[in-house]
């Protein structure tokens, strides 16, 4: 894997490219980070038949590997959650490792985003996991709270109709889950640029073509006006497939 911004060009090995993808540390966390992660098609496609797995290349795997494997928390819409089967975080030896080094629990929990009606009591994300996942709801959604608890998940309520993301992120950040990881879907992503919540967007573009009506990473009502600003925080290379992190612009 080549790093080609920021200069100079270089090889990077595997310790080399867990210090590039670690969230920061200190002053410059504030009271969280919140980093995006998608992989997309160079036609800005992030599905082949409904799914992401089919656009993932080696390259995309390593980094997305490291999102969760360096995070305090992984942040999935319910629907995301539900449409992908994704069962809780399982560290191997090697990420077990990872995660000591830098201090952190041993998993990563989920935390899964839903007005309610979006995510079954038997979800895979609640049942089929190693530590509790967190339940982040509204009051009007919090009608299964019970059913989401006898199945053994914690439930967070953030905002009144409609989830309130920014206060859900402050309650993540007051459990000490900080460092946030968001792994979609596009509806979750837009909700969350819109209310100016990412700090960092992590894109996997690989190269493959999709075209049809492949969604694309990020959604919402409206489109935000004006634009958020990102820069470009690192570039990588790695057979065909380009890994850019971008910052907020603040």
């Amino acid at each position: 894997m080549q790093q080609v911004w920021p200069p100079p060009v270089a090889e990077l090995d595997d310790a080399a490219l867990e210090e590039l993808y670690t969230y920061p540390a200190g002053s410059a966390l504030r009271d969280s980070w919140l980093a995006v992660n998608f992989v997309s098609s160079l036609d800005g496609g992030i599905e082949v038949e409904g799914r992401s797995a089919g656009l993932s290349t080696p390259a995309d795997r390593r980094v997305f590997a490291l999102a969760h494997d360096l995070a305090d928390v992984v942040l999935l819409g319910a629907g995301t959650a539900v449409a992908e089967d994704y069962p809780g975080l399982r560290p191997d030896a090697t990420t077990a490792a990872r995660r000591a080094r830098h201090g952190l629990a041993p998993v990563a929990p989920l935390a899964l985003v839903t007005s309610g009606s979006s995510l079954p009591a038997d979800a895979t994300s609640i049942v089929d996991v190693a530590v509790p996942s967190i339940v982040v709801t509204s009051a009007a959604g919090a009608g299964k709270r019970q059913a989401w608890e006898d199945a053994g998940a914690e439930v967070i309520v953030a905002g009144e109709g409609d989830v309130d993301l920014a206060d859900a992120v402050a309650q993540l950040a007051a459990r000490g889950l900080r460092r946030i990881d968001c792994e979609g879907g596009p509806g979750l992503v837009g909700t969350l640029l819109a209310c100016d919540l990412v700090d960092e967007i992590r894109v996997s573009y690989a190269p493959f073509a999709v075209a049809g009506h492949a969604a694309r990473m990020a959604r919402s009502a409206e489109a935000l006006s004006p634009p958020a600003r990102f820069d470009v925080g690192s570039l990588l290379v790695d057979d065909g497939t380009l890994l850019v992190r971008y910052l907020r612009r603040r």
